[in-house]
């Protein structure tokens, strides 16, 4: 049976979490990760991370009404960014973990960073075909690294012009499959544990709960605040992670 606080510590991690995707309609996966870095390593993180992200991206995934639109414009891409997971999960058994756990603050950094400015890509229509696959890849190997699946597949489907209803919905599609090819590939790599999948399983209630707090509050804040104070969180979280990971490198014998 997991030890009380860890079961506050992931419970109100999931509650803020959903909380942030509730309002701004994105950011469960990335804040809980950047949460759950601090108190355990990066492997247990990702795989508390599975259920309550599967079960709430899919929800996302399903609503809009654009699934076969997506499907049939963003297979070359959404393939690749699926079935590379598998690749980069490997690096969790083969890797330095903190070395991994900086990786991961690096990736909430740009990600923050690349929305507090503005940046904005653009790809053209006829570069798309060839430009997909390869973020795909990336993608795919980044999200077994680290359990993100923002940096760049995010960034991807923001450039390609994207309605807002088709993005989110395609951001739903992306972060689901990357969450099944995810589970698929920590078992294998022996990372997933039973007292991971407990907490993981009930972690779906207060992340559930959380989304419904946000989407109330979202009615009385302004969202365009509450996404930057959002972005300036996770940036300063990513940059600990960051410290935090390169200072025990450099302290361990």
């Amino acid at each position: 049976m997991p030890d009380t606080n860890v079961i506050v510590v992931v419970a109100g991690t999931f509650l803020l979490a959903g909380m942030v995707k509730g309002v701004i309609g994105l950011g469960l996966p990335a804040v809980s990760l950047a949460v759950l870095t601090i108190a355990f390593d990066l492997p247990s993180a990702m795989s508390l991370l599975l259920v309550p992200s599967f079960v709430t991206n899919l929800w996302q995934s399903l609503a809009g009404g654009h699934g076969t639109a997506i499907l049939l414009r963003l297979w070359p891409f959404l393939v690749p960014a699926t079935a590379t997971v598998w690749i980069g999960a490997q690096a969790l058994t083969r890797m330095y973990l903190l070395m991994l756990t900086a990786l991961l603050g690096v990736l909430l950094v740009t990600y923050s960073m690349a929305n507090l400015r503005g940046f904005q890509l653009a790809i053209p229509a006829r570069h798309e075909t060839w430009v997909g696959p390869l973020v795909g890849v990336a993608n795919g190997v980044l999200t077994g690294m680290t359990g993100s699946s923002v940096v760049p597949g995010v960034m991807f489907l923001q450039a390609i012009g994207l309605s807002r209803d088709m993005l989110v919905q395609a951001m739903g599609i992306l972060f689901t499959t990357s969450t099944l090819a995810l589970a698929v590939a920590l078992q294998k790599a022996n990372v997933l544990t039973v007292e991971h999948g407990i907490l993981s399983f009930g972690a779906v209630l207060p992340a559930i709960a959380g989304m419904i707090l946000g989407q109330r509050v979202r009615s009385t804040l302004s969202e365009r605040r509450f996404r930057k104070v959002f972005f300036v969180a996770l940036l300063v979280l990513g940059a600990y992670i960051i410290v935090s990971a390169l200072r025990e490198m450099w302290t361990r014998p």
